[in-house]
């Protein structure tokens, strides 16, 4: 794909705009909207200009000039806007150096993939990860100096007080998704069985495969679309795409669609486990004949990510709401252990299939909030430092981990239980990241600074209403 190819593309479609995407340091996506007529060859190389002062942990107001350049390898028509609407994802670069803007999520995955083939290890890293969210009915939050609150509505939820089944008649019918008891149920009571197979049509007309959809365990519209795994860049680029078309097409049907880890009080929470796998021309480098089928390379591989996951959490599970989520003792993938079966542990081995062009090490912890090309990039970096410097995982955890005495479970260490502690844990482990320029002390700090001012001393300082309940009267 080029310059030419993409140019063309917009005339056999008959583009009238041209919407380019990019991503802040948060991960959240924006876009200008262009006349296609402005459109050129010299756009792919010149960019176009635009304020980036105003995006949120990117440039001060001195340093505001920026260029967004349009990469022609990843094109498609937007499917929600009226007009024909032309898309191609960008990344942002410094007007001055025409580098990279060391801010740009973009910028840093694509310095990981180059860092990659630098170190000889390998030439291509692949990631597929499983981005659960929730689609509720209704949404309501405010948070103001004398209240705060949230709601939220869905016609599935055994708390259910709508239509259920029936949006036309606006009758209960009783079909409700009990809590933890919603995994992969058949309509009605799984009401959203036709939004997700049309959420996989679009995605499909925009050049995502879909493998595979259904209901997850929460109740109240939790769900999961699988799609086909991509080189670290693809998939980044296609898991801001998938949300988008999540999204609007949830918004279309008057629902609404959130990645938020933890919307729910008493049941499971959104995760998004990370496969990955490292080859070499066409060799598959994960594969061999050690435990689970396992090649030394991604031994190696497991214990750089074990090592660094405190500090890999800092962009992988980014959030304050990331750590409602990852509570030990309830399922969740605390635990900084590997094993082929234990769903508790950081790491799993897919067990479903021998081909080895399949073997492939899943990184439980992240969530869909984080920004992927940065949660990517830095579990890449944490693999390749464990081939780098041989880094032993240990022992596999095959135990069920509730069956462990206390005395058992003090030998494994765990993630940290909060943002606070993830974002510490980067400040005094980030070298592995620094390697070959991939992230720079500045976007490190800058992130670090942004969670901690923005997120969580806004939420420190917060009454609760929980603390209402506990110590009004006290």
């Amino acid at each position: 794909m080029d310059a030419k190819t993409a140019l063309k593309y917009a005339e056999d479609q008959g583009a009238n705009f041209l919407s380019i995407r990019f991503t802040d340091l948060i991960g959240a996506w924006h876009h200008l909207t262009y006349p296609i007529h402005e459109l050129s060859e010299g756009s792919f190389e010149d960019g176009f200009g635009f304020d980036a002062s105003s995006l949120r942990g990117w440039a001060s107001i001195h340093e505001s000039d920026m260029l967004l350049v349009p990469d022609p390898v990843r094109m498609w028509m937007d499917p929600f806007s009226e007009e024909p609407t032309l898309c191609l994802i960008a990344k942002a670069v410094d007007p001055i150096t025409k580098e990279g803007y060391g801010l740009d999520p973009r910028s840093v995955a694509q310095r990981a993939e180059s860092y990659v083939k630098f170190t000889g290890i390998a030439d291509t890293a692949y990631f597929g990860p499983e981005a659960e969210f929730f689609v509720f009915d209704s949404v309501k939050f405010h948070n103001d100096q004398n209240s705060s609150g949230y709601s939220v509505e869905s016609d599935e939820a055994h708390w259910a007080s709508g239509r259920a089944a029936d949006e036309f008649s606006g009758a209960n019918l009783g079909y409700r998704i009990r809590p933890k008891e919603g995994y992969v149920p058949v309509p009605p009571t799984d009401s959203l069985s036709d939004l997700r197979s049309e959420i996989s049509m679009i995605l499909e007309k925009v050049g995502i495969t879909v493998e595979c959809h259904h209901h997850e365990v929460a109740t109240a519209g939790q769900c999961e679309i699988d799609f086909r795994y991509n080189t670290l860049l693809g998939t980044a680029d296609n898991l801001q795409l998938f949300k988008y078309v999540v999204r609007n097409t949830a918004y279309r049907y008057g629902k609404a669609a959130t990645f938020m880890p933890k919307p729910l009080y008493g049941d499971n929470g959104s995760g998004m486990h990370c496969h990955q796998s490292l080859w070499k021309g066409e060799k598959p480098l994960f594969a061999g004949d050690g435990y689970a089928g396992l090649s030394e390379t991604a031994r190696f591989y497991i214990g750089g990510l074990l090592k660094h996951a405190a500090a890999v959490v800092a962009f992988a599970a980014p959030t304050t709401n990331s750590y409602k989520r990852l509570v030990p003792g309830f399922e969740a993938p605390v635990n900084l252990a590997y094993s082929a079966r234990n769903r508790s542990a950081a790491i799993r081995i897919p067990m479903f299939s021998t081909n080895p062009k399949l073997k492939r090490v899943e990184f439980r912890p992240p969530d869909p909030s984080c920004n992927p090309y940065l949660a990517f990039a830095a579990m890449l970096m944490a693999g390749l430092d464990g081939v780098q410097n041989r880094i032993d995982p240990g022992e596999p955890l095959d135990k069920d981990i509730y069956d462990l005495s206390p005395e058992q479970l003090k030998s494994v260490p765990s993630l940290p239980g909060s943002l606070d502690e993830s974002l510490a844990a980067l400040e005094a482990d980030h070298e592995f990241l620094l390697k070959g320029d991939v992230f720079t002390p500045q976007l490190i700090e800058r992130w670090v600074q942004y969670k901690r001012e923005r997120e969580i001393q806004p939420l420190r300082m917060r009454p609760h209403p929980l603390e209402f309940a506990n110590y009004f009267d006290i």
